[in-house]
């Protein structure tokens, strides 16, 4: 890769592969174009195409090696569930020109989300599924990694799914300014500042805020990590979403719990 040292000018960019039939039909409405553009603004990676694909293996070849040989990095979200008639891995591995195999990780992984839920069964296993040589993405909500092989990556279509993987990669890729962060703990149920964590977001755009609850001491809590290239917007969101914790009641507890 290029120099992508600040005064280089490297501009680092990416593109989006939306999959999947229910989109171009109309029957889903896309969410996840609008929130990968937002986290890569974050990491200083420039969103330069989006292509919306069916779920035909030809069409996601050809786009995957379109999109990725003229940008540094590509994003697909979609098609990698248990059902038959999700195709990603086994189209992005053809395109890339590598195997399928069951990554072992990943189905440890899957056998224990599962044990309590029914089992790891043939279709579930499928999720376990990777180009020959990737990496797992943790997603922290169903257990079902996504996928990164060299500078593609493999993400679930449901968009809190997605946004869990891309939280994930926070401040993982090169690209542009230092990824910089601010973590804040309180005793507070996810559920309860939901509406406040967006509408700080929303009102500090070039700030992230990530959620990660726990079980400690016989309650709940959650640490807030915030993040921006920003130094000064940084600072201001955390004070912003500290001042709003408190406004409810609830603490706020510098550098997490």
């Amino acid at each position: 890769m290029s120099d992508s040292s600040p005064s280089s000018g490297r501009i680092y960019t990416a593109a989006l592969i939306v999959i999947g039939d229910e989109i171009l039909s109309g029957r889903t409405q896309d969410k996840n174009i609008s929130q990968v553009a937002l986290w890569l603004g974050i990491q200083g990676i420039r969103l330069r195409e989006v292509r919306v694909v069916p779920d035909v293996t030809e069409a996601i070849v050809e786009a995957v090696n379109t999109l990725r040989a003229r940008n540094d990095y590509l994003f697909t979200t979609g098609g990698i569930g248990p059902t038959h008639d999700d195709i990603t891995v086994d189209a992005i591995a053809e395109a890339v020109g590598v195997g399928v195999i069951v990554h072992p990780e990943a189905r440890a992984i899957l056998e224990g989300y599962y044990e309590t839920r029914g089992g790891l069964t043939e279709a579930r296993l499928r999720m376990a599924r990777v180009p020959e040589g990737a990496d797992l993405i943790p997603n922290r909500y169903t257990g079902a990694p996504g996928i990164r092989f060299d500078n593609v990556f493999i993400m679930a279509g449901v968009p809190a799914i997605t946004a869990g993987m891309l939280d994930a990669l926070s401040g993982t890729l090169e690209g542009g300014a230092p990824l910089l962060s601010e973590t804040v703990g309180c005793w507070v149920q996810e559920s309860e500042v939901a509406t406040l964590l967006g509408d700080t977001e929303k009102a500090h755009p070039t700030c992230q805020i990530g959620s990660y609850p726990f079980w400690r001491e016989g309650r709940t809590g959650a640490n807030f990590v915030i993040r921006s290239t920003d130094a000064a917007e940084l600072a201001a969101c955390t004070r912003a979403l500290v001042a709003a914790l408190e406004a409810m009641g609830k603490p706020a507890v510098a550098g997490g719990i």
